[in-house]
């Protein structure tokens, strides 16, 4: 018999696909997700300011049964313009706009961005030992070897403004909202390139620059946890700016920290949960990275899909288990 779906909650529960099926589609589905965090497809055919190719790629999700409703990350042949703030960010900016609107017209109405120029989200490791001998993704600064690309953080914030005074208005006129997605690691400096968005107080002013319900955040609660924020603080102060939920755990600091099974880190998990549901944050929500386990090749360490099974059920046992008070 066909269960029903899980959302007995507001918190709708996602899981990010990429815009090929592949086992993770599989995973999900059979893990009872019905809603994807989708990542955009990054080849030449792709173009995205065409309302037709979105078509096509948000159609094949809703042929297997997964309503999109995120897309992740802003599509890097964009983002990556954007936050370096070079001759073709004006460009960049214009084909977001686009892509806003063709988005809108599909039904998907957030956008997970953030504003880590040139690295991106960085690890050093991507076969730690983790229990029974799975393996995760780390990071040790003692480890990381930068290159010479140097960028302050006078430039980083105004870049940033820049961006949010440009795509927000357009974001308000469509209805989309931008989720921005905290520095990971959580790090005042990458080498030369500075980041921002490494603690409360720094989100707090990212969200300043312009007064809009449509600009908020994507609570990595991961990233938090490294930064040395209290989700006890973090989660009350957002609360009306979170938009989306990445649920992961990590053991260590911002300089030195490795990945886990969801139950396995330094995060209290239900805890993490209560304080979702106390503060009324009732937004999607995705397990965010897993371990890879020892008999499967990794794809892409973090997002690799046998692990997902354990992330999707015991996310879902969380919710279920705050919702229902014995959490």
């Amino acid at each position: 018999m066909q269960s029903t779906n899980f959302r007995r909650n507001h918190m709708l529960l996602t899981d990010y696909f990429r815009s090929t099926p592949d086992l993770t589609w599989d995973i999900a589905l059979s893990c009872g997700v019905t809603h994807g965090t989708i990542r955009l497809p990054e080849d030449a055919a792709f173009d995205v300011t065409s309302a037709a190719h979105l078509h096509t790629v948000c159609e094949r999700f809703r042929a297997r049964g997964i309503t999109p409703v995120i897309v992740e990350p802003l599509p890097n042949e964009l983002h990556d313009h954007i936050k370096m703030g070079d001759a073709m960010r004006d460009e960049c900016i214009e084909k977001f706009i686009v892509l806003m609107k063709n988005l809108a017209a599909e039904g998907i109405h957030t956008v997970c961005f953030n504003f880590m120029a040139h690295y991106g989200w960085t690890r050093t490791a991507n076969n730690l030992p983790e229990r029974g001998d799975a393996a995760v993704t780390g990071f040790d600064l003692a480890e990381f070897s930068p290159d010479e690309t140097v960028l302050t953080h006078d430039q980083m914030w105004k870049y940033y403004e820049y961006f949010v005074k440009a795509a927000v208005p357009y974001a308000e006129k469509f209805g989309v909202k931008l989720a921005l997605h905290p520095d990971d690691p959580p790090l005042a400096n990458l080498g030369g390139v500075a980041r921002i968005f490494t603690s409360l107080d720094a989100i707090k002013r990212g969200m300043a620059v312009m007064d809009s319900s449509n600009l908020g955040v994507t609570f990595c609660q991961a990233c938090y946890r490294l930064m040395g924020e209290r989700l006890e603080d973090a989660i009350p102060a957002l609360r009306d700016k979170i938009f989306f939920i990445h649920f992961r755990n990590v053991c260590g600091d911002k300089t030195c920290f490795r990945e886990t099974f969801h139950d396995n880190g330094e995060i209290d998990m239900a805890a993490a949960m209560r304080l979702y549901v106390e503060n009324g944050v009732d937004v999607p929500i995705r397990v965010d990275h897993v371990p890879t386990m020892p008999w499967e090749q990794s794809d892409v360490a973090g997002y690799d899909a046998i692990g997902r099974l354990f992330a999707i059920g015991y996310l879902k046992g969380i919710i279920e288990g705050v919702e229902h008070g014995n959490l």
